[in-house]
């Protein structure tokens, strides 16, 4: 299995695939950068989703934004730890712009689009995840968007990083990705962190995976229950950044 932030390529995404973008295909190739085209469908782009490393979104003038897509692609983003380019009109690209995080936004290109800065920008940023790939992998599972955000912010310098907000999220992306480590939320609906970590060890693949519960609660009894269950170790969701990043490098140090 491998880390989707670590394969090859642009994928640009568009309703269909004009004149403009195959002469951005073209000019990506001169320059060195694989890069492929996938109409802006979520099935379509969620089938080609690993070649990339990075997307690029090109919003044609009459092109109405999807919120679907939109939300299927922050999720997505999240979830791999990848970033995203939009290519548009200043009002298409705000609009557009509404329905991802700040930092999920490699850049955004107004056309007329400078071909050679983007290029520069997407030569810049393959780059830097090539030299990120020997980086440590963690996967955080917790079903507060606003918790992930923080650590994803406090890890990303260090780790490679991917979210989700789900248990169930959590088995469905350890089917086509690994982590060294899981960051585990030990209360969450539907299916709970232990329950995670029982699917977690019934599942040779899965089964060797470290994992920290994160644990809203400090007090004796709830600690010694979270323990119980035997996770590599256990974190209270009130840890300082330095902190927590000084356990994982004696964890990782080991």
């Amino acid at each position: 299995m491998n880390q989707g932030s670590t394969t090859k390529g642009i994928m640009l995404i568009g309703e269909k695939e004009s004149f403009l973008i195959r002469v951005l295909l073209k000019k990506l190739g001169e320059a060195g950068i694989e890069a492929f085209f996938v109409q802006a469908k979520i099935d379509r782009v969620d089938a080609e989703w690993n070649r990339a490393s990075a997307v690029t979104y090109y919003l044609d003038n009459a092109e109405h934004v999807k919120p679907d897509m939109m939300h299927y692609l922050q999720d997505k983003l999240n979830e791999t730890d990848k970033r995203i380019a939009l290519i548009g009109e200043k009002t298409d690209a705000e609009e557009t712009k509404r329905y991802l995080s700040d930092d999920l936004i490699l850049e955004i290109f107004l056309r007329p689009l400078d071909t050679d800065k983007y290029i520069d920008v997407f030569s810049r940023h393959l780059i830097r995840l090539s030299s990120e790939e020997e980086r440590k992998s963690i996967l955080v599972v917790d079903d507060d968007p606003t918790y992930l955000g923080v650590i994803r912010e406090w890890l990303r310098g260090t780790y490679r990083v991917a979210m989700v907000n789900s248990g169930l999220q959590a088995i469905k992306w350890l089917g086509m990705n690994t982590a060294d480590l899981i960051l585990l939320d030990y209360e969450m609906p539907v299916t709970s962190g232990p329950q995670v970590l029982e699917m977690l060890r019934s599942d040779p693949e899965t089964s060797s995976i470290p994992v920290f519960f994160l644990t809203g609660k400090s007090d004796k009894n709830s600690v010694m229950q979270v323990m119980s269950l035997k996770p590599q170790n256990y974190l209270l969701k009130s840890i300082e950044k330095d902190e927590l990043l000084l356990k994982l490098d004696e964890f990782f140090r080991k």
